[in-house]
């Protein structure tokens, strides 16, 4: 059995659409400093390099960053990918007519694009919902053009550390998703074939009232408890407030609960044409049926 539930991560990302910028600072902020590392492929590429001709926003949410995209590469192809049919009602919104792009519904973990067709490839904050990263990656890698650009983030495993703890002193079931470490996100990306790999980690402390407070924001922003083995009956009020107790010597000087948020981000490139795709850790080697020489019978 996989860990996530797909079909309870597509209803609760469906249910908090319409509220979702107002309760997704942190998201926001997350795709901000992504947006920066689209720099690399000018520098990459060359100055004088062609600006990218297809770009690709998946787990796209509101799709404020294929905005940005498209307002940075006009005259580029932007394609606004998500789960979720009423996060793309809301993208429409950042599609304009006068800046206009591409809204399709559809799972990251199985892309309806064509093979080598996407020069640059942003996902935000959408890798933490998927069990398998490597085969995630692959299909990124599938997607690119050679030498394209993949720009991604996750969240790593300290984030909501403190609502983990308080929960597992009041309940056996999971509430918290278990997060990918930045040593895994790499080795992902490296089995997946794609090259030069450079992480860096950011940690982010919010603040909260209280135990509620920090509950409604999550719901509000489409990260509820998506675990297939989780609680599937309501936590119930003992429990819920011997969890809000467990939480509350965490209680800051300024009156505040904290929660932390452990932010990997990405970036790497797309491996030639003809490199090998890696599989349980070996090279397999793709040749085209055209490259190989045929000796018939009789020659």
């Amino acid at each position: 059995m996989s860990t996530f539930d797909q079909r309870h991560i597509r209803r609760a990302f469906s249910r908090s659409a319409a509220g979702y910028d107002a309760a997704a600072a942190l998201q926001h902020e997350v795709e901000k400093r992504l947006l920066e590392s689209l720099d690399y492929f000018a520098l990459r590429q060359g100055q004088d390099a062609a600006d990218p001709k297809v770009v690709l926003d998946v787990g796209c949410g509101p799709a404020h960053a294929a905005a940005a995209m498209r307002k940075r590469w006009p005259k580029a192809q932007v394609v606004a990918l998500d789960l979720a049919l009423p996060m793309l009602r809301e993208a429409k919104k950042q599609a304009g007519w006068w800046k206009p792009f591409q809204r399709v519904c559809a799972d990251l973990r199985a892309l309806p694009v064509a093979e080598a067709s996407v020069d640059v490839l942003l996902c935000n904050l959408s890798l933490q919902w998927v069990d398998d990263l490597p085969a995630a990656f692959a299909g990124f890698r599938r997607v690119l053009k050679p030498g394209g650009l993949l720009v991604c983030s996750t969240f790593g495993p300290e984030t909501l550390q403190e609502l983990r703890d308080a929960f597992a002193q009041a309940d056996d079931a999971p509430h918290v998703s278990p997060f990918p470490a930045i040593a895994q996100f790499g080795d992902a990306l490296m089995l997946a074939g794609f090259r030069d790999p450079v992480l860096d980690r950011d940690r982010f402390t919010l603040t909260y009232d209280d135990l509620p407070a920090l509950m409604r924001e999550l719901r509000a922003m489409g990260a509820t408890n998506a675990l297939h083995h989780r609680r599937h009956t309501l936590t119930g009020r003992a429990r819920f407030a011997a969890a809000a107790a467990a939480y509350e010597p965490l209680r800051r000087a300024d009156g505040k609960l904290p929660s932390t948020w452990d932010v990997i981000y990405a970036h790497a490139w797309a491996p030639p044409a003809g490199a090998p795709i890696r599989e349980q850790g070996e090279d397999i080697a793709a040749v085209p049926l055209s490259k190989i020489p045929i000796r018939r019978r009789g020659e």
